[in-house]
């Protein structure tokens, strides 16, 4: 692998608590949720009631005869490229004329792609007839259309990827983006991960295979806020959330030329997989464990470095312990000293999209030296040994690494290593 330097030069996301990258970080850093009770008329014969609904809808935000022609996951997206593209500053050279566009691409992840689109059609194919779907539902569902849609509004000519890969989508396109520069085959790589599976089936599935949490969908209700809870001993699943974040990744010595500003290194990556179960993740950590060490390896970071890991923690039973088994399994003693967090205590699991928005918060988090809290935590499940931030926590001075941890369905496994700048 070449040594050439990848940086991050740009930020962009909606979320569940705000429409971009400064209403996110604000929620995150102040321990705001954003799980809310379902209106839809559908959610009420759901089992499942709660979700983290974005908190600006893409119609504020985009042109709305363009909005109509994606599907909301590529809604979502494009509100984030949008703005990390424009935070990074490339916006300006390429109106000028000035960027080499066969060096620009994208690597965008979705977790399930157009379930929206695919969903919304079949109900037209099956009450109005087959003359009635819509001629754009093929574009609007497949998979990469967020990507595509995103280098159409870039003019990206490198490669456009979309790694499907479960929850670990998100940070698996960050991985691959930071390939493609250190390889040679681009300059600039907007990636990242979006999701938008807030709706009846996605969650009824998920509700029935146990994996949703429904600690307020009772018929007393109760807090949805207090809903999402990793690490606690009341977790029983995780909270539904949607959403998207981009980060626009750049060698470093193009980001210089142009004196771009820096929030990031991007050291190294780790992707393996457990070969254990279809959803259950290795009880040991071992798959995970392994792309932590390969992330430390391909950036030549030492364990004593880690400063801060924006955990996976989904508060579910099993996946929580897991991990706490991992970083134990890869820091050592060094475990103990960092300051861990899960940031979808206040966002949800937004599923392919989530390494994406908690890649956007470890890298902010390096940028302002503070660590977000993980909120909900009131009881420590004793199997897990780690330094959890339930307040905001100060990160050293000087260089450190954080870690992004993301794992999914299927056994997948992504580690991101981010540096300060």
């Amino acid at each position: 692998m070449s040594s050439k330097r990848v940086v991050v030069t740009g930020l962009g996301t909606t979320s569940p608590l705000g429409g971009d990258v400064a209403s996110t970080w604000d929620g995150l850093i102040h321990g705001r949720s954003g799980v809310r009770y379902l209106t839809d008329d559908w959610a009420q014969e759901m089992p499942v009631k709660i979700a983290g609904r974005i908190a600006v809808e893409p119609s504020e935000v985009l042109e709305r005869v363009k909005a109509r022609r994606l599907d909301r996951s590529s809604q979502f997206a494009m509100v984030a490229a949008m703005e990390a593209w424009a935070d990074s500053g490339l916006d300006a050279l390429q109106a000028a004329g000035s960027l080499d566009q066969d060096r620009v691409g994208v690597a965008m992840a979705s977790g399930i792609g157009g379930v929206t689109t695919l969903l919304d059609n079949y109900d037209t194919l099956r009450e109005k007839g087959p003359r009635r779907v819509s001629p754009l539902a093929v574009p609007m569902l497949m998979p990469n259309a967020p990507a595509a849609n995103i280098s159409l509004y870039v003019g990206a000519r490198a490669a456009v990827n979309t790694p499907v890969s479960a929850c670990a989508s998100g940070n698996e396109a960050i991985a691959l983006a930071l390939d493609q520069i250190r390889l040679g085959r681009a300059d600039i790589v907007l990636a990242g991960g979006t999701e938008a599976a807030i709706h009846p089936l996605p969650m009824a599935a998920f509700a029935n295979m146990m994996a949703l949490s429904k600690t307020a969908s009772g018929p007393d209700g109760g807090d949805p806020t207090t809903v999402s809870r990793p690490w606690d001993t009341a977790r029983d699943g995780f909270v539904l959330g949607e959403g998207a974040g981009v980060i626009v990744l750049e060698s470093e010595e193009h980001a210089l030329a142009r004196g771009a500003r820096i929030y990031a290194t991007v050291m190294g990556a780790g992707i393996t997989a457990d070969s254990h179960d279809i959803a259950q993740p290795d009880p040991a950590g071992r798959g995970g464990a392994r792309a932590i060490l390969r992330a430390l390896a391909e950036g030549d970071v030492d364990p004593s470095d880690i400063a801060h890991i924006n955990a996976h923690a989904t508060s579910t039973p099993q996946g929580d312990i897991a991990e706490g088994l991992m970083i134990h399994a890869t820091l050592g003693s060094h475990a103990n000293e960092v300051v861990v967090t899960s940031t979808k205590s206040m966002t949800g699991h937004l599923l392919g999209g989530a390494g994406a928005l908690e890649a956007v918060a470890t890298i902010l988090a390096l940028h302002h030296r503070i660590s977000p809290p993980t909120i909900n935590l009131d009881n420590l499940d004793p199997q897990v040994e780690l330094d959890i931030a339930t307040k905001v926590r100060d990160l050293p001075l000087g260089d450190i690494v954080a870690l992004n941890n993301s794992f999914g369905f299927g056994g997948a496994n992504v580690a991101v290593a981010f540096g300060s700048a």
